[in-house]
């Protein structure tokens, strides 16, 4: 009986030991954050409990004080612990080619990049390639990539700090096969297109980005639009855009917004929600009504924004879209033309015009601020506002915008201040807004010295938990840190992003929340924010005591359609 009893035994540890089973809690953890007041990114009350990593996910949420062996501990010493912060609305898809920290995000605690408002870095044709190529300004690089998910793996490859996500470009598939024309697709064409975003959905993206106020994008019906959504909607993506109005056509272009959500049965997001101009600031709360209504009718609907009153764009926004047809130098050559020109300014003062005049929204050229510029001769101008240039000139703001589109050559950035206070706290109130910068991640160093930035790209995140959350008291931090995690990782189906739990990746900040603050002004925008201590991504620190550590271990996350292997 004794033998039998050994061999039983001897048999049943055999088996145990035959399965890979998880690691023991004996063995050492790579990493334990002691002493911090953990937020898990649900909007659920902090806890006090120490964080325990192997490798690059979340192990254990562990008992305060728990003996436990780690190759590494760090002290929180009583800050906020969370997960890392996503940025709904990235334009670093250029920044971080020629610099992979994203220094300007990644001090604000951002571990994911999402990219892809109507434009995306792919599918390009050779014609999209060589255009992209000569309309590139101070940032310069060899364009080594055809498809979206080609220029994902090539950041990975190249190596950069912050993990990067993207839509694809609804304007993109449409140069593909249309060109810049103002032209409707048939139904072949059509075919095409919607092909492009299935083989993008294939490849990881989130599903489908429009920025509808731009050419050729505003040459765009709904129905293409609503095909190009349905396309992304067979894999589980959705639709998210720039609306075609934020302005005197808000609410119409809302309804599109969610009509396009009811169609596909996914999520539909509104980019930077606002109402543009003073006359349209009411509307800020019908807008609100009307998402809150199709929400309760099922409808998958929410909004991003950024904590600023200012938008910027190019002053190209400032020209009717018929003269912008047919690409960059198609639209030069119309304004060289006098009697173009003529009929161009003379629709840029009509408040009636039927496309979103943003240079009018903003009710001064006073209120229009010079950002960038590829022309070297144009620099001195920056930080000026269009007025201070066209008084310098002797010339109406309407000549003097059209001369430095000619003059530099690009739609020339700039900053238009349009939005109310009093809008941007409602918006970001509602429990469906979460955060994007609509901007790149730079450094106050180097080739970005070369041009100015708009203050959202050095402060976007800082701004929100400081002053908003801590100084206005909007809501409270777990709910902040929501927004800037589990929300929009919820929404667009994030896997394992944007909490703090066990089997989530260890994308994890810790920062101060009562000193968390932007310092980037509209005069001194590229100053970093301060507040945020530490920083992880995927397992390895990037940010220690608030510096960043050189550690480039961002990788692409992938969409519901991704057909590749691994973790998305």
């Amino acid at each position: 009986m004794y033998r039998l009893s050994i061999s039983l035994l001897a048999l049943a540890l055999a088996g145990c030991s035959s399965a890979p089973g998880p690691k023991t809690a004996s063995e050492p953890y790579d990493l334990l954050i002691r002493n911090g007041v953990v937020y898990d990114g649900s909007g659920s009350a902090a806890q006090q409990v120490d964080v325990a990593v192997r490798g690059d996910r979340i192990a254990a949420l562990l008992p305060v004080g728990s003996r436990v062996v780690a190759t590494r501990t760090v002290d929180a010493h009583g800050q906020a612990v969370a997960p890392g912060f996503i940025n709904m609305l990235s334009w670093a898809v250029e920044s971080l080619i020629v610099d992979g920290r994203g220094m300007s995000d990644t001090k604000q605690g951002v571990t994911l990049e999402v990219f892809g408002e109507g434009w995306s870095m792919g599918p390009y044709n050779e014609k999209m390639k060589a255009d992209a190529l000569k309309q590139q300004g101070d940032i310069r690089y060899p364009i080594e990539w055809t498809t979206l998910g080609e220029y994902l793996d090539y950041l990975q490859e190249r190596g950069v700090t912050p993990n990067v996500a993207s839509f694809v470009g609804a304007t993109t598939v449409r140069i593909h096969e249309l060109g810049e024309a103002d032209v409707k697709p048939d139904a072949a064409q059509l075919a095409r297109m919607q092909d492009l975003v299935r083989q993008a959905m294939g490849e990881g993206a989130l599903g489908v980005g429009g920025s509808l106020i731009y050419p050729p994008a505003a040459f765009a019906d709904g129905n293409e639009l609503t095909a190009l959504a349905q396309a992304a909607a067979e894999t589980g993506g959705g639709y998210i855009a720039h609306m075609r109005s934020e302005a005197d056509r808000f609410l119409e272009a809302l309804d599109e917004t969610i009509a396009i959500a009811r169609a596909t049965g996914q999520r539909a997001e509104a980019y930077h929600l606002k109402a543009a101009g003073e006359k349209n600031w009411p509307k800020m709360a019908q807008a609100i009504a009307k998402i809150d209504g199709a929400r309760e009718q099922g409808a998958l609907v929410s909004a991003n924004m950024y904590a600023y009153t200012a938008g910027a764009t190019g002053l190209t926004a400032g020209l009717p879209p018929w003269v912008q047809a047919d690409g960059h130098d198609a639209m030069v050559a119309r304004l060289k033309d006098p009697a173009i020109r003529e009929r161009v300014i003379a629709e840029m003062k009509d408040p009636d015009v039927d496309w979103e005049n943003i240079r009018m929204l903003s009710g001064s050229d006073d209120r229009v601020l010079l950002i960038e510029f590829k022309n070297e001769k144009l620099k001195p101008l920056l930080g000026k506002s269009l007025a201070e240039v066209a008084r310098a000139r002797g010339k109406s703001g309407e000549e003097t915008l059209i001369d430095l589109v000619i003059e530099d050559d690009s739609r020339v950035g700039a900053a238009f201040f349009m939005m109310s206070e009093e809008n941007v706290e409602l918006g970001l109130k509602q429990p469906w807004t979460s955060l994007g910068s609509d901007a790149e991640s730079s450094a106050p160093e180097g080739v970005f010295l070369k041009s100015s930035t708009h203050p959202r790209a050095y402060g976007n995140v800082a701004r929100f938990l400081g002053h908003y959350v801590r100084d206005r008291k909007l809501m409270p931090l777990e709910e902040g840190i929501h927004r800037l995690t589990g929300l929009p990782a919820q929404n667009w189906k994030l896997k394992d992003r944007g909490c703090l739990r066990p089997g989530c990746f260890a994308d994890i900040v810790i920062f101060d929340p009562a000193t968390i603050s932007d310092h980037s002004t509209y005069d001194k925008p590229q100053q970093y924010a301060t507040g945020v201590e530490e920083v992880f991504v995927n397992g390895v620190q990037v940010l220690r005591d608030g510096e960043h550590t050189g550690a480039k271990p961002g990788r692409v996350v992938r969409g519901p359609g991704w057909r590749g292997q691994g973790q998305h």
